[in-house]
């Protein structure tokens, strides 16, 4: 009788290793060494291999990532990095796979593949780094610019409509939607392994400061001046309470949300975050107003819908063994025949 051989535990790494000998090559100042270095303490606590870790990026700024971290990656070609990861989970689905993408390179031209691996719910990581700008071909406007925003190719400013990333992707089916921000490196780090410990899809867009062509864009969620006021930060289960003071928050008026200020009224009354709930999560996804409009909502942070669904790699491993026959074979003929057949005399 054979003695089963235990499988030993994976080997421990630290921060330190998965730096590489690559020479980081961001404009000084960029957010992108904030989540290149929160990715670096958050993945060697998920006790997972580093040989099963793949890092996959497209083109931008953000997709020099792969170069950055020592673990197997690819720095695939132009919003394509959603067909390479696809490709590789089907065929390999215990790798964990980390898709690196920005704003132009995921909603652009990789806008199509993005929406489409949402909705087929592999099992894979979307951290889709928004600065509203195009950062390495040098300051172009991207699918998140907002309106007016004056750019080298809109000098007198964008007419475009900007894409919500949010709120795109919700309308793709995705099974699990956050957002954080470089500028705060606990909240992203708990907001990554959020979505390690998913079992699907998981997009996550992150603010990332670009202080070369855009700098500042998000300065009104990330500063302490104005951040308590500008930003709610989302916990499932508990109220959406913001300001200075943890005095306003959020109720709804039917499906409308409206500010409150807590003194005046019942904290009994407030919108209780629940991150299962896919029509306020639709609602929350709204929370977009400009900043500057004087009746604008706050901008949340944290998880904003997460669903259970089965995975597309799950899901094939499923139907490739129903179609193999009881001798370990498959019906080559039967299945070139496909269902419809015709008889000619």
């Amino acid at each position: 009788m054979e003695t089963a051989v235990p499988i030993p535990p994976p080997e421990k790494f630290t921060p330190k290793d998965l730096v590489t000998d690559q020479e980081v090559r961001w404009c000084p100042g960029c957010g992108d060494y904030s989540i290149l270095k929160q990715a670096q303490n958050v993945v060697p606590e998920l006790g997972i291999p580093r040989e099963n870790i793949v890092f996959i990026s497209g083109i931008g700024c953000s997709s020099r990532f792969p170069y950055y971290m020592e673990t197997y990656g690819m720095h695939s070609i132009h919003g394509r990095a959603t067909a390479f990861a696809s490709g590789l989970k089907a065929s390999r689905p215990e790798l964990s796979i980390w898709i690196v993408t920005g704003d132009g390179d995921g909603l652009s031209i990789g806008g199509n593949h993005m929406i489409h691996l949402l909705r087929r719910n592999f099992n894979v990581n979307i951290l889709l780094f928004n600065n509203e700008i195009y950062g390495l071909t040098k300051g172009q406007y991207s699918p998140t610019s907002h309106e007016g925003t004056i750019t080298k190719s809109t000098p007198m400013g964008s007419i475009d409509h900007p894409f919500n990333p949010i709120a795109l992707c919700m309308g793709a089916d995705a099974t699990f939607l956050a957002r954080t921000m470089d500028r705060d490196p606990k909240h992203q780090q708990a907001i990554l392994k959020r979505a390690n410990e998913h079992m699907g899809a998981s997009f996550v867009e992150i603010y990332q400061n670009c202080n070369v062509f855009n700098d500042g864009a998000f300065e009104v969620f990330t500063e302490k001046s104005s951040k308590k006021n500008e930003t709610i930060f989302m916990e499932s289960g508990k109220p959406l309470i913001f300001g200075d003071t943890n005095n306003k928050g959020i109720k709804l008026d039917g499906f409308t949300p409206v500010i409150v200020d807590i003194a005046e009224g019942s904290a009994n009354d407030l919108w209780i975050h629940d991150e299962r709930d896919r029509v306020k999560a639709g609602i929350l996804s709204r929370f977009f107003d400009n900043p500057k409009n004087p009746n604008h909502l706050p901008r949340p942070f944290g998880v904003f819908y997460v669903e259970d669904r089965a995975c597309y790699e799950e899901k094939m491993e499923e139907q490739i063994k129903n179609t193999i026959s009881s001798k370990g074979e498959g019906n080559l003929d039967k299945l070139l025949m496909g269902r419809e057949t015709w008889v000619v005399n």
